[in-house]
């Protein structure tokens, strides 16, 4: 971390700061705008009049909370194990499952759907909750994996000392340190699981398992393009995701310079 003195230093500093967030501000403000275009708050309640919003928006819940409980689960053990404890090859493990970060989601489309229609889990939930916890936890497993690093072992030593065996150390020492850690994980999670959109397209066909990705879909076809509805739709499903940031916002930071910019 660097301190900036002086108020032309500090000046250059924001402008800077502003200059390259507006390429990623532009398109919120401008597409915020849009939604208001021609009927106003009108094109929201025409999105909600559709009917969907609710059951889409259930089966995107079900889907984020399913996936960021399995990725945490895994992430935790795995970055613990990685971290903390003395496993055979476990740098070469450790890079084998940070090679499938290299995976485009695209590539195992096919197999996906092979192997889903073979377990007569296609069309279901189930069929879209695995692969993307799979697709998310070499990344949370290396961020978590930095944090990890961080946390002193003569804790865990000591621990050890008073007869704690290997899990009640990681369930009552470990566990409770790594807070804004799953902070980051949770929300890296629910932006991944929150806004797929290729997997549940082609493992979802049923209308009453739809998710919110889809839902701008509802206002586009091959006679109409209703553009204020795709854009007021597509703020609508925005929502969950700035508020579950703001909720996290502080322990998110921290997460990230603790952990992945450690």
């Amino acid at each position: 971390m660097f301190d900036i003195h002086g108020r032309w230093s500090r000046l250059g500093l924001q402008l800077l700061a502003t200059l390259m967030i507006l390429p990623f501000l532009a398109p919120l403000v401008f597409g915020l705008q849009g939604s208001l275009g021609g009927l106003g708050l009108g094109n929201y309640a025409k999105v909600w009049n559709t009917g969907i919003v609710p059951t889409v928006f259930m089966n995107s819940a079900i889907i984020s909370v399913c996936t960021i409980a399995i990725v945490y689960a895994c992430t935790m053990l795995a970055a613990f194990g990685f971290s903390k404890l003395r496993i055979m090859g476990r740098e070469v493990w450790f890079w084998a499952i940070l090679a499938a970060l290299t995976v485009p989601e695209a590539v195992i489309l096919t197999p996906l759907f092979v192997v889903a229609s073979n377990f007569d889990l296609y069309d279901e939930l189930i069929a879209v909750i695995l692969p993307l916890a799979a697709l998310q936890v070499p990344f949370t497993i290396l961020i978590a994996r930095n944090f990890f690093d961080g946390v002193p072992n003569e804790i865990m030593e000591a621990a050890r000392v008073d007869g704690a065996n290997g899990l009640q150390v990681f369930w009552s020492i470990v566990l409770p340190l790594t807070r804004p850690i799953t902070a980051a994980i949770i929300v890296f999670t629910l932006i991944s699981s929150w806004n797929s959109y290729l997997l549940p397209m082609l493992m979802l066909t049923d209308q009453s398992k739809q998710v919110v990705t889809l839902l701008p879909s509802f206002f586009t076809s091959q006679y109409t393009n209703d553009q204020t509805g795709v854009l007021a739709a597509a703020v609508i499903t925005a929502v969950p995701e700035v508020l579950v940031y703001l909720l996290f916002q502080k322990s998110f930071e921290r997460g990230l310079s603790a952990g992945a910019l450690k």
